[in-house]
C-alpha cells in the first residue's frame, strides 16, 4: 500500500511539475507527503492550481505555519499544509521569505488561511500582503518582539500581573532573582557530591581501587 501510495504522489509531483514548470524550485517525496519549494510571488498561482485542478483538488487547508532559520537572509520558512480529500493526498508547500518582504496572503483563496496567517506574523513577524485584518492574534495587546523567533528570550521583555493597589493589570520589566540567574541546571542524578541510595557498594570499590593504585604509587 506504501508502495502504491509513494508511486501515486511520485505522479502528482510530476503533473504539477509540468503544470507550472517555472514556478516549482525543488520537489520531494518523504513519509507519504508531497513538499513543494517554490518562489513567494508564485504562491497565489501554485495554490489556485492545487485547489481548482480536477487532477489535484486540494481544497482542504490544513495549517499555516513559520520555521526560523535566523543564520539565512531569507530567515523564515512559510509552510502550507493541504489535504486532497478527493485523492486522498497530502502534501506541503514551503518558501522561503526574511523579515521585510511580505507574502502574498491567501484568505483570497482558502477562508481558513485567516488566523493562520495572523498567528504566523504574531509568532514570527511574518507579513502578509493582502490580508484583509493582520494584527496579533495570541499575545497581549502591546506585546513585544516575536515569541517563536530563535533569538526571542525565553524569559520575554516584560511580565505582567495583578496589583492589588491600582486593582488593575500591569506591565513591567522582567525581573530576574538572583537564584534564577545562578541556577544550576545539571541534573540531580549526575555529578552529586553524595552517595546516592543503593550506590554504596559501588563507592566502596570505587575506594578500594583508589587506595589501591595510590598504595602502589
Amino acid at each position: 500500500m506504501e508502495t502504491g501510495l509513494q508511486s501515486g504522489l511520485e505522479e502528482v509531483k510530476d503533473y504539477i511539475e509540468a503544470k507550472v514548470p517555472d514556478m516549482v524550485l525543488s520537489s520531494s517525496v518523504d513519509h507519504g507527503e508531497l513538499t513543494l519549494s517554490i518562489a513567494p510571488k508564485d504562491v497565489l498561482s501554485v495554490i489556485r492550481l492545487l485547489r481548482d485542478d480536477a487532477q489535484l483538488k486540494f481544497t482542504c487547508i490544513i495549517d499555516i505555519c513559520g520555521v526560523d532559520y535566523p543564520e539565512r537572509d531569507k530567515r523564515f520558512d512559510v509552510v502550507y499544509h493541504f489535504l486532497s480529500v478527493n485523492g486522498n493526498m497530502r502534501i506541503r508547500v514551503k518558501l522561503e521569505v526574511d523579515e521585510d518582504t511580505p507574502v502574498p496572503s491567501i484568505v483570497g483563496l482558502f477562508e481558513g488561511a485567516h488566523w493562520f496567517e495572523r498567528e504566523a506574523y504574531d509568532m514570527y513577524g511574518i507579513l502578509f500582503d493582502g490580508h484583509p485584518d493582520l494584527r496579533r492574534l495570541l499575545t497581549d495587546y502591546g506585546f513585544q518582539g516575536y515569541p517563536l523567533r530563535k533569538d526571542f528570550p525565553t524569559t520575554g521583555y516584560v511580565e505582567v500581573r495583578f496589583d492589588e493597589t491600582q486593582k488593575r493589570v500591569v506591565y513591567e520589566p522582567v525581573k530576574l532573582v538572583q537564584e534564577m540567574r545562578s541556577f544550576d541546571f545539571q541534573s540531580p542524578w549526575e555529578g552529586t557530591d553524595y552517595i546516592l541510595p543503593g550506590d554504596e557498594k559501588a563507592q566502596d570499590q570505587d575506594d578500594a581501587e583508589v587506595g589501591s593504585v595510590e598504595d602502589k604509587g
